[in-house]
C-alpha cells in the first residue's frame, strides 16, 4: 500500500473536527461506532505513512572515508641491451700485410747452383699502423739461402704499397727450395700474408772436352 502525499496532513483539522461529531453520534448507535472506529483507524494508518521517513543513520566521523581504489598506471618494462665494448683503445692503430705479386723470381723458376738471386716482392700495408724502422720481416720455414733470419721492413704509411727485397744465394746442390717469411710488429706479434720465394737449382752441364789429334 503506498503513502499518500503531505499535503493530507493539511487537512487533518477538518477530518479531527468532523470525526468527534460523528463519534458523538455513534456513542448513540453501536453500529455506527464500529464503522467510526473503523473508519479512524484507516485515516490514522494512511496519515502515519506520510510521518514514516526512511531511517539514514549520520555518517560516524570517526570512521575513515570510502575511497575508491584508482588503477595504478602500468609499469614502463625497461629492456637493457648489452654493449660491446670496443677492446681496441681508438689511439690504438692495427697491422696489415697484403701480398700483391711477386715481381722477380717467380715460384718454380730454375737457377743455378750458387747463383745471387735478387728477389722482389710487391705488398700493401693494409692496417691503420704505419711501418717504422721496428717492424721486421722473419724466417718463419725454410732455409736462410744466405740472407739474414731477420730484416727490416721498409718504412711505409697505411694503405700505401711497397716492394720488399732480399738478396738470396742459391744453394750448390740441386733440388727444390722454398722458405717463408713474415712481418711483425714491435710487439713482437706476427701480423699479415705470409711471402715466399720457392726455385729448382738444376745441375749445370759440363761440357765434354773435344779429343784432339796429333799428327
Amino acid at each position: 500500500m503506498k503513502c499518500r502525499s503531505h499535503l493530507a496532513v493539511l487537512k487533518q483539522g477538518q477530518q479531527t473536527r468532523k470525526l468527534n461529531l460523528h463519534l458523538k453520534a455513534a456513542l448513540n448507535h453501536p453500529r455506527r461506532l464500529i464503522i467510526l472506529v473503523t473508519s479512524l483507524l484507516l485515516a490514522t494508518i494512511l496519515s502515519g505513512c506520510d510521518l514514516i521517513q526512511p531511517y539514514h543513520p549520520a555518517p560516524d566521523s570517526s570512521s575513515a572515508l570510502f575511497v575508491p581504489a584508482t588503477p595504478a598506471p602500468p609499469t614502463a618494462v625497461i629492456i637493457v641491451t648489452p654493449t660491446l665494448r670496443n677492446t681496441t683503445s681508438p689511439n690504438e692503430c692495427l697491422d696489415g700485410l697484403s701480398y700483391i705479386s711477386d715481381l722477380t723470381i717467380p715460384d718454380g723458376s730454375q737457377v743455378e747452383p750458387g747463383s745471387s738471386l735478387d728477389k722482389r716482392w710487391e705488398v700493401q700495408n693494409t692496417g691503420t699502423c704505419n711501418w717504422n724502422e721496428q717492424y721486421r720481416l722473419r724466417l718463419i720455414a725454410g732455409e736462410e739461402l744466405g740472407a739474414s733470419a731477420e730484416q727490416a721492413l721498409p718504412p711505409t704509411r697505411a694503405g700505401s704499397n711497397v716492394v720488399i727485397r732480399i738478396i738470396f744465394q742459391a744453394p750448390l746442390e740441386p733440388g727444390s727450395y722454398r722458405t717463408a717469411w713474415q712481418a711483425f710488429n714491435p710487439a713482437g706479434q706476427s701480423f699479415g700474408d705470409p711471402i715466399f720465394i720457392d726455385f729448382s737449382v738444376i745441375r749445370s752441364e759440363t761440357p765434354e772436352p773435344t779429343p784432339s789429334y796429333s799428327p
